[in-house]
């Protein structure tokens, strides 16, 4: 990012003492010229010839700072002095970041590690000639694990992401035994595609969700979730299949600062979610629409003016904009409806006795899944207890409506408490550390 849209976004956000805007830009720049220099050096520059055009063009920023009184009309003549060095910067960084050997991993083979798979095995109690219904395919370690364990059995493998939908075709061009039917599609839209392999409702022995992004989601730069690696700022799950569908640029780049403040608070969890909007919203309009995660990342940084990292639960560092790209990812993709959209579907498609495992990787996952696997209503307020539907003393009940309403149940949760990945597995594999696992058997 333009070293001036740093400063530019601070000060609008922090608003001193609610000073003219010009007094301070200027006492920001003079206390952290210095600072900056060094910070921008480090963080942008990638090859000697950048390195040298971009100090070059601080130096003269500098100069310019020194000069000017700050105000509106000199502000924008000089981002737009400067604006050709950051984009020859920008350019040259992202050729080189797209060059790098840590970078070129879409060409190559990316080793999906499955999570939980002890607990998942077991959950499951596979027997030969079941149905089995993989609503996330994904890497498929999942599916290769439960093939090995119970090779005769009948397995649908479903994801909505194109590159697993290949993956899986590859799997069941391989099998030697059992039967494997790979489908693309969105958990809204597994009935139309069970009815085509002609399953009907009832005859589903057990469904398996493994919730969240895939690893080679991530480990893939131009599918535009990774924070580590810059890509184009995409996070769409289906890909190109559905081109009407907006992408996280789109989103950034058009909303104003209540709605992307609320889709932060409510999908991210957020509690800086006012201030990474208006920062979001003032650094696209002084330079223009975000196209890169990297662009991104460094405004949403600054935002909270520390290291680039903070820690998690178990002390890792945590990227500062890990929370923005989760938010924008779960609205793009509107993955909590088609979650509460799928095991409705689920619950449909079982036998009755059959089970349903689903893991999940935050909270919202989590609450959705809970509510169904427990009889609670989505609307309904948490907590609430029995006695609370029947506190109005002015009104009766029938006892037939008590029983089919609020006392019948449609799950028996396995365990009461949910499960979640041992030390030696987070220590192996760091992306389960947030997993949790909850599975509950059709009434």
């Amino acid at each position: 990012m333009f070293p001036f849209q740093e400063i530019y976004c601070q000060s609008r956000v922090s608003k001193i003492n609610h000073r003219p805007m010009a007094l301070c830009l200027k006492q920001t720049c003079l206390i952290q010229i210095k600072s900056l220099m060094q910070a921008v050096c480090q963080r942008f520059l990638y090859t000697s010839a950048s390195k040298k055009l971009y100090l070059n063009g601080l130096k003269q920023w500098r100069d310019t700072c020194y000069k000017h009184s700050f105000c509106n009309r000199q502000h924008r003549a000089c981002v737009n002095q400067f604006k050709h060095v950051h984009s020859s910067v920008k350019t040259e960084s992202l050729v080189d970041e797209q060059n790098a050997p840590e970078n070129k991993q879409s060409k190559k083979e990316v080793e999906h590690v499955p999570v939980m798979v002890t607990e998942v095995l077991e959950l499951l109690q596979l027997k030969e000639g079941q149905l089995i219904v993989d609503m996330t395919f994904g890497g498929g370690g999942h599916a290769k694990e439960i093939l090995k364990h119970t090779p005769n059995i009948n397995y649908v493998a479903s994801d909505r992401d194109s590159f697993a939908y290949n993956k899986a075709v590859e799997l069941a061009a391989s099998l030697n035994c059992g039967k494997m039917w790979p489908v693309l599609g969105r958990f809204s839209e597994i009935s139309t595609n069970l009815d085509n392999l002609g399953i009907q409702p009832g005859q589903v022995d057990a469904f398996l969700f493994d919730l969240g992004t895939s690893s080679f989601q991530f480990d893939f730069p131009h599918r535009g979730f990774s924070l580590s690696k810059n890509g184009p700022l995409d996070m769409r799950m289906d890909g190109n299949r559905f081109p009407d569908q907006p992408t996280a640029a789109d989103v950034v780049n058009t909303l104003d600062v209540a709605d992307i403040e609320h889709i932060l608070h409510k999908y991210g969890e957020e509690k800086k979610s006012k201030l990474i909007a208006h920062a979001i919203v003032e650094a696209r309009y002084a330079y223009g629409k975000f196209t890169h995660t990297k662009q991104l990342a460094e405004v949403v940084q600054n935002v909270f003016n520390s290291d680039v990292f903070r820690q998690d639960k178990l002390s890792r560092p945590a990227h500062l904009a890990t929370k923005t790209f989760q938010a924008l990812r779960i609205f793009v993709n509107d993955e909590l409806n088609e979650i509460n959209n799928g095991l409705h579907i689920a619950r449909h498609y079982l036998k009755s006795n059959g089970r349903c495992v689903v893991i999940s990787f935050h909270s919202l996952e989590d609450r959705i899944v809970k509510r169904h696997f427990h009889d609670i209503d989505m609307d309904q307020e948490s907590n609430i207890t029995l006695h609370h539907h029947f506190r109005n003393t002015n009104l009766t009940f029938d006892m037939d409506v008590v029983k089919n309403d609020y006392l019948k149940k449609l799950w028996e949760p396995v365990s009461r408490k949910v499960l979640e990945p041992t030390e030696e597995e987070i220590q192996s594999n760091a992306r389960s550390r947030s997993a949790k696992l909850r599975a509950a058997i059709k009434l």
